[in-house]
């Protein structure tokens, strides 16, 4: 039976999480599950993830994964919350989170472990996730952050930041460890996927007041992204990224979710913060 992806939608942060079912088995994987958080209260609420564990317990769904695509900037994570509540699941990023805590570690106000501990599994390139009867496959996508990865099973990848709808383009690469020529060669891995593939993104900001969506195929993506379509060169993708990127502003959640997330929330959101040095690249 084909696998099916039901998106979760945070309009605060445009943010698409996502559960993914193996109907054969009854078994599912989180991936992304945000924490909604109220920066002004400093408070986290779990309307979200709430409705996720409502959604699997209605579905009577066993979750034998939490997987993370990167360590988000713009959001908090609500793993560590899902897995309090299904204690089946175990939480897996790719493996080059331990580097990540290794370079960050200097830049937070709170002493932590840099070797990707706080996590079930770290997985490597091509690793291999069963759920069920499916079996998925790890595809390193640095570039919008050096510790991306990028989940494909069967028709479905889960490319978190990598790449947004075709009419939005591509993440940002001012992140400590982003680099714009890594991200065009990631992407390039994933448009060397069958062209039916679906490609299910972390965001979407419905530019030009469209709908919302979550999924564009690879042939679409290839054909018409408007800065990595039409065999856009690496140089002028790099060049575009950096210009664009200088007139971004940084997040406005990122100084309490890129600690809390790096330790996949571990401690509270409100006990550790980018120090004085910051994490602006």
């Amino acid at each position: 039976m084909k696998l099916l992806a039901i998106p979760f939608f945070d309009p605060d942060t445009f943010s698409y999480s996502y559960v993914l079912v193996e109907p054969g088995s009854g078994v599912c994987a989180v991936i992304d599950p945000v924490l909604n958080y109220d920066p002004d209260s400093a408070e986290t609420s779990t309307s979200l993830a709430d409705q996720i564990i409502e959604f699997i317990k209605a579905n009577d769904l066993i979750v034998e994964w939490i997987l993370e695509t990167h360590v988000h900037a713009d959001h908090l994570s609500a793993a560590r919350y899902l897995k309090t509540r299904l204690v089946c699941a175990q939480l897996g990023i790719g493996d080059q989170i331990v580097p990540l805590q290794q370079s960050l570690a200097i830049h937070l106000d709170h002493d932590i472990r840099v070797d990707g501990s706080q996590f079930d599994r770290l997985f490597a390139d091509g690793e291999r996730i069963c759920l069920g009867h499916a079996c998925g496959r790890v595809v390193p996508t640095p570039g919008h952050t050096p510790a991306c990865v990028s989940y494909v099973f069967d028709d479905l990848a889960f490319v978190g930041d990598a790449i947004f709808m075709p009419d939005y383009g591509s993440g940002r690469c001012d992140f400590p460890g982003g680099d714009a020529a890594q991200l065009h060669r990631s992407v390039q891995r994933l448009f060397a996927l069958p062209d039916n593939t679906r490609l299910l993104t972390g965001h979407d900001y419905a530019p030009g007041g469209r709908s919302y969506r979550f999924c564009a195929t690879v042939a679409e993506q290839r054909e018409h992204n408007v800065h990595l379509g039409g065999n856009t060169s690496a140089d002028a993708f790099a060049s575009m990224r950096r210009e664009r990127d200088a007139g971004l502003d940084l997040p406005r959640l990122m100084s309490v979710a890129l600690p809390y997330n790096l330790v996949a929330g571990t401690v509270e959101a409100g006990q550790i913060h980018v120090n004085k040095e910051g994490l602006a690249a």
